[in-house]
């Protein structure tokens, strides 16, 4: 029912003013309460903004009207269960689903396809940092599907919200405000500026601070744009790579066919030997590859990344640097095979076992029994990591239980039976 001017004029004071309280009783909740709080975090960020050499134009241009997202993964919420980040495939699927067969084949393909294309630009990359161009190649067809994936966030709203309440509100704060400096230098549009629940944008998803470290301006035009520049987007990806170590002319890692009697306790970065040792008890590169007398000096570590069940790998200096853009196996796995498909047309000689994932909350009961029993020193965050993967395999041997280093139903059932 409309009311009218007169009509509202013959109300009373008081009825106004009831009015008014059941209309702002009706608006006022938990959310808005807490967004209070994130305006007051915003003008506490602002005095390290300005240290930094944003200016009060671009801060007040660019937290006008922002609002947190706590629909985002991995926040602490007052009064709400921990949100995880369940959506980050490296951690919560298993190698097989991960590394898909289908997927590799199909970026493999594109991946030819763009090395053509953009041949020229390759060849001067790899001249330039000594990284090949199967490998930024896959890291671009990994982070977003070679540009065909759009980033659905809006990157500020992201760091913001992840300085506010997520679980690394200091390196967001950092974060947010390396992505003020971004926009204030006029690298990137506000609306071009998307990015990962994580905070990672452009073609070959940087972190704003990375992008300030490692990007390169390859195309020459006067500015770092990883978000429309291939050029760009490409060597800064390589140049990452050279800073965090990458050695030119050493493969990233060699498959081989573990013996019966190897011990995947032993399948952690410390344990590292020259190849040649490693050969030399019994680990053999697949299909009957021969290592030049250089590779077989190379240091290597051992990896299986479901323990004893599927594919093995030495794995060289290299790995770890690809690990260091992405710190999961499975990611070094992913982009390291799909740069070999580029050249070859050959999959992972070993098949990866039909494995099950446990869930993160049974990785992590895992993980602090394995504390308490001294067996583990990482961080208890429910992902079955390599550290985690050699603790399981010094329990199963200290519990008389088959040793496989795979975080599995029986080995839990194990633990707790043991309390």
């Amino acid at each position: 029912m409309a009311v009218t001017a007169a009509g509202i004029s013959r109300w009373s004071s008081l009825g106004i003013v009831i009015l008014l309280a059941l209309t702002l009783g009706s608006v006022v909740s938990p959310v808005h309460a807490a967004d209070d709080g994130f305006t007051r975090f915003l003008a506490a960020v602002w005095p390290e903004a300005q240290q930094a050499g944003v200016s009060r134009a671009t801060f007040d241009s660019v937290t006008a009207g922002l609002e947190p997202d706590y629909k985002l993964p991995d926040l602490i919420l007052p009064g709400r269960p921990a949100t995880g980040a369940p959506s980050q495939a490296e951690f919560v699927q298993v190698p097989a689903d991960y590394l898909k067969e289908s997927s590799i084949a199909g970026l493999a393909a594109e991946g030819r396809r763009l090395m053509r294309k953009n041949e020229s630009t390759l060849d001067a990359i790899e001249k330039r940092f000594g990284v090949p161009a199967t490998i930024i190649l896959a890291i671009w067809g990994r982070e977003t599907d070679y540009g065909r994936y759009t980033l659905p966030y809006d990157a500020m709203r992201v760091l913001a919200t992840q300085a506010y309440v997520g679980r690394r509100k200091d390196q967001y704060r950092n974060e947010f405000i390396e992505g003020l400096l971004l926009l204030q230098r006029g690298a990137v549009s506000r609306k071009n500026f998307r990015a990962s629940w994580g905070g990672a944008t452009g073609l070959t998803q940087f972190l704003p601070s990375e992008l300030a470290k490692h990007g390169v301006d390859f195309d020459g035009d006067g500015r770092i744009d990883i978000w429309s520049s291939v050029p760009d987007a490409l060597a800064s990806a390589a140049q990452q790579l050279v800073n965090k170590g990458w050695q030119p002319g050493l493969r990233w890692a060699y498959e081989v066919r573990a013996p019966e009697n190897a011990d995947c306790t032993d399948g952690v970065p410390e344990v590292r030997k020259p190849i040649d040792k490693w050969l030399r008890e019994g680990f053999l590169p697949v299909r009957g590859q021969k290592l030049t007398a250089v590779e077989r000096e190379q240091s290597a570590s051992l990896l299986q990344p479901e323990g004893s069940h599927g594919p093995s790998f030495l794995t060289t200096a290299n790995y770890f640097v690809i690990k260091e853009y992405n710190f999961s196996d499975l990611y070094v796995l992913f982009v390291g095979h799909l740069a070999d498909r580029m050249t070859s047309p050959l999959p992972f000689a070993t098949p990866w076992s039909a494995s099950t994932q446990l869930r993160s909350r049974d990785v992590e009961a895992m993980q602090r029994h394995l504390t308490r029993l001294g067996l583990y020193k990482d961080k208890i965050d429910g992902k079955a990591g390599m550290l985690t993967r050699a603790a399981l395999g010094a329990y199963q041997k200290s519990a008389g239980l088959k040793v496989d280093c795979w975080p599995s139903d029986g080995v839990l059932r194990a633990m707790n039976a043991a309390r």
